[in-house]
Parts: structure tokens; sequence; C-alpha cells
């Protein structure tokens, strides 16, 4: 393909050259020439025009696809960084996808918290083979990948050296809004969402979030046998708990209701999974023919109708005075009025609608997937090792009885705490992030050139033995006994949510939701793994159990 584009160019400049020459003959000769030789003169002209135009396409392309990247692969291999020669266009993703659809062809044969080698197969492959130093392809884009505690937190400060990458359109249409903000858009947007995400706000929420935990655990109980027992498949309600809390809490409507937003954003998910395998090409998004693309617009048009006519009438409803909800979207466009009214209407200050739609769309995808999946790993390893889950229960029995959980006994959760923590580590809901810088930067001892990505493994980081020590593949919580600072001995080497000024806003939310559901559960029942269970985690946005989480699910009476 390179050879083809070479030997075009090269044919191009031949014939701009050679159009040049009879151009420039053609306009000398003009004022001598009858009416069809300045019209010879014209059509050269643009002839002419038409081939400077297609040439610098193409040397844009050459640049795109060849020349930048065996630049920047020298330039990396300079710096003592190793990694695999460039190849035109796919990089590194045809074994990318060849690697993750073996190790998901099949489940783990043992009940193994080694998950890296599964889930992720590439970079795991990449640092074993190239070294801790070492880059991967991305396509035409060579990705770093940086495993320094102290090199990943100077990332996660320099908010404005190390920036988000360009999305994906599709990827953008699927996380809009705070995610994939920069600069000062960020820094508006972020003062805005602030106050919904307070503790005090969040502490009003907490009646909403019993009621979604109390329906829950009475559908569990409708389908227990005479015996108070039954195998269930929580995943699937785990999801569905935390779909009914961020619709009660982010915009005062039950489950039932936002059912059908949720239902389209899976399938935008799954869709958009698809597309993040394949190399993306500039352009590809204007192209109506394929169907995976399509449909992925139509899904984006339908969830924003929907939010628009919610944003819209909550919106009228604060304009004209009505008492202010305690759910995340009255609080935001309240913040929004107070910013708006505080700067005297001024066009660059606040969020438009458009802006308070991606942000509420943000709301309900965040805010699903990150706590289902956090519950869901905490249930089967705490049905994996049943002296922990009778710790927690027993503590969570003496803090609050039977009575429903209440804020200040949710701060008394010390072990619950620890295995929340300890859940986060071996299995973290995102498994890595990525960065991009725009100019030239120093990092560490490393000089990364201008167009560089870098790779922030979550899990590698999680699971490495020496930042944890030899017992870093086993479930055990009390390595949180005394925090997170002592656990990581002042080390950055755990951030499930991030870190830095860009941290994820919705933590607190996460973690007060985890906490509530799985005291409630706890209090009403025991679990352990069925048979049926399959260890199979996988990446698909979040990290999530690839055939469900097959429970024994049993009624416990206090």
């Amino acid at each position: 393909m390179l050879m083809r584009v070479l030997g075009l160019g090269l044919v191009l400049v031949l014939v701009l050259y050679s159009s040049l020459l009879k151009a420039l003959n053609n306009f000398a000769t003009i004022e001598y020439c009858p009416h069809q030789r300045k019209m010879e003169a014209v059509w050269d002209t643009v002839v002419l025009l038409t081939l400077i135009i297609t040439l610098i396409c193409l040397w844009k392309i050459l640049n795109w696809l060849w020349l930048r990247p065996k630049k920047l692969e020298r330039l990396l291999r300079e710096q003592g960084l190793q990694g695999n020669p460039y190849r035109l266009l796919v990089g590194d993703l045809k074994e990318f996808g060849k690697m993750r659809k073996e190790a998901l062809s099949k489940p783990m044969t043992l009940f193994s918290h080694d998950i890296v080698p599964r889930v992720f197969s590439y970079f795991n492959h990449s640092v074993n083979t190239h070294g801790k130093n070492s880059f991967v392809w991305f396509g035409p884009n060579p990705r770093v990948t940086i495993t320094d505690p102290e090199l990943i937190k100077d990332v996660f400060n320099k908010i404005h050296d190390f920036t988000k990458p360009t999305l994906n359109p599709y990827v953008t249409l699927l996380a809009p809004g705070l995610v994939s903000y920069e600069g000062e858009k960020w820094s508006k947007h972020r003062k805005i969402i602030n106050p919904a995400f307070n503790l005090e706000k969040l502490k009003n929420m907490l009646p909403l979030f019993i009621i979604c935990c109390d329906d829950l655990t009475s559908k569990w109980e409708g389908m227990l046998s005479s015996d108070g027992s039954g195998e269930i498949d929580v995943w699937p309600f785990l999801q569905k708990l935390a779909s009914d809390v961020i619709s009660r809490s982010a915009f005062g409507s039950s489950y039932e209701e936002g059912r059908r937003i949720f239902q389209l954003l899976k399938e935008q998910t799954e869709l958009t999974v698809k597309i993040m395998l394949n190399v993306y090409i500039p352009g590809q998004w204007f192209v109506p023919t394929n169907n995976t693309h399509r449909r992925i617009k139509e899904i984006d048009k339908d969830i924003k109708a929907s939010l628009m006519d919610l944003t819209n009438k909550r919106d009228k409803a604060l304009k004209a005075g009505e008492v202010t909800k305690n759910d995340l979207l009255s609080i935001l466009l309240e913040s929004n009025h107070k910013e708006i009214q505080e700067h005297g209407n001024n066009k660059n200050v606040g969020m438009n609608l458009e802006d308070v739609i991606e942000e509420c769309k943000l709301f309900y995808f965040a805010g699903q997937e990150t706590t289902s999946v956090l519950l869901v790993w905490t249930m089967i390893l705490l049905s994996r090792y049943p002296d922990w889950q009778a710790r927690a229960r027993e503590e969570v029995l003496h803090v609050f009885g039977a009575q429903k959980p209440n804020f200040d006994g949710l701060n008394q959760l010390k072990i619950v705490t620890m295995i929340l923590n300890e859940v986060l580590r071996l299995y973290p809901p995102v498994i890595g992030l990525a960065r991009i810088i725009h100019k030239d930067v120093k990092l560490g001892n490393i000089s990364l050139p201008a167009g560089v990505q870098l790779s922030l493994p979550i899990l590698l980081l999680h699971h490495d033995c020496e930042l944890w020590g030899d017992d870093v593949k086993e479930f055990k919580p009390d390595r949180f006994s005394e925090g997170v600072l002592k656990a990581t001995k002042g080390k950055n080497s755990f951030f499930p949510f991030g870190g830095g000024p860009r941290i994820c806003i919705g933590q607190n939310f996460a973690f007060l939701e985890a906490k509530i559901a799985l005291s409630m559960i706890l209090q009403r029942f025991s679990f352990e793994l069925s048979p049926s269970y399959t260890h199979a985690p996988t990446s698909v946005v979040t990290l999530q159990p690839q055939h469900g989480a097959h429970l024994i699910i049993r009624k416990v009476e206090i």
C-alpha cells in the first residue's frame, strides 16, 4: 500500500511539473492568443490547482501512515524504549485483537485472581517481551506504557501537558461530557457539576438508594424456594439496581421509566466496543453505508431526544420557581443558573442545553457501569471467601442491626470499606487509562515527543508484586486495614478512579451506593458460588463477568 502511495505521488509530481510548464507557457502567450487559447490557459490553471491539492492530500496521508510513525518510533527507541516495529496502518491492533479473542474464547480453568493475562493480554505480552519501558502501536499511534507510580502521579497532576486523547467519535457518543473535555470547557463543567456530588447532597439521596436496594432484595426473596434458598445470576439484577439508583437519584424517575434508555446504552456499548478494536480512519464517521455506524448514530439521537424532553421540563420548573428537588439533574441545573447569573448572562459562561444533555448521558452511562461491576465482583469474591463475608455481615449487623443503613453508620463500616478497596484493587472497573502529549515534554528521565500517547495500566499496577508484595494475587482486604496510604506505602499504586484534578467526580456516589447495597444484601442473605459459575472476567468498557454471576442465595434470619 505504501509503495502504491509513493508511486502515485511520483506520477503526480511529474504531471504537476509538466502542467506547471504548460501553464506558464500559456500565460506567457495569452495576450497574443485568441479566445480558445485563453480558455486553455484557464483550464490548465484548474488542472494545476487540482494536482497541487491532490499532492498535498497525498503528502498528508503519507505522513500520517508512515513518515510520522517512523519518526516517533526512532525517537522512542533513542530513549531506550522498546516495542514492535511499526506496521503500516494497523500497528499492533491485529495481534491485539487476536490475543483478546483467544483469551475470551475459554474461561479460566481455576478460580484465580491472576486475570492480567486474560483481560489485559496484549499489554501484558508487551511488558513481558519488551520490559516495563515499552510501547505498543494503536494503528499509526505509538502508546508508551507507564508503570512507575511517581510518573503516573505526574501525568495525573499535569493535566495541561498530558491530555485525554481525541476519542473516536463513536466513543465520544457513548461517554460524552466532562470525561472527554479539556481546558477551559472542562474546568467550567467541573465547577458547575461539583455541587451535585457534594457529600451533603449525596446524603440527601440516601432514602432513594435504600428504596432501590429494598426492591432488589424483595425480588430475590420472591425467587427463593420454600427452604429459603435458590440459584440466581445476580449480575443482571445488580445492573438493574445501579440503573434504578441513577434514574432515581439523577432524574427522579424510576428504573421502569429509564429502562429504554439503558437498553439503548447497552446496545450502543456493544457496537462501540466492536469499532474500538479496529483502526479508526479519519472521515469514516461521515460514511453512511456501514450499518454499525448508522445504528450508533440512531441510538444517540434517540437517547438525546428522551433526555432533552426530561431536561426541558426540569429547566422550566426551575425557572418557574418550583421547589428544587434533590436529584443530580436539578442540582446541576440550579448550579448552572447560579453560574450564569453571577456572570451577567455572558454567552461563554455556564452550560447550554446541549451541554446539559451530554452530562446527563454521562450520568446514565458512568453511574450505572461503575457501581454495578464493583458490586458484582464484591459478591463473587465474598462467595469465594465466606470468612470475609461473615466478618462483613457481623460488622453490618453490629452497626445497623435490622434497621436501614444511615449515613453516620456507613462511615463506621471499616471491614466493608477494606473489602471494597481490595475488590477495586483486584478487579478495577476500568483496567487502563490513556493520555496524549501535544508538545515535547520530559517525564522522569524520558523525553517524549509530541504526538505520543501514554498508557496508564491500572490493572498492571494493581497486580504488580514489586509494589504490593508476593501475595499480590491473593484476596486480602486486611492490607487496607490502616487505609489506602498505608497499604500503598505512600506510592501512587492504587487508582481505580484515576487521580489528580481529573479524578472521577462520581467516586463518592459509587462508594456510597455500594456500601448501602452490600449492607442491605448482607442483612438478608448469605451467598456462595454456584457449581454453574464460570470465572471469566472480560473488559467491555468496564471489567465484567463474561458468563454472569451465578450464586446460591440463602435467606438470613436476624
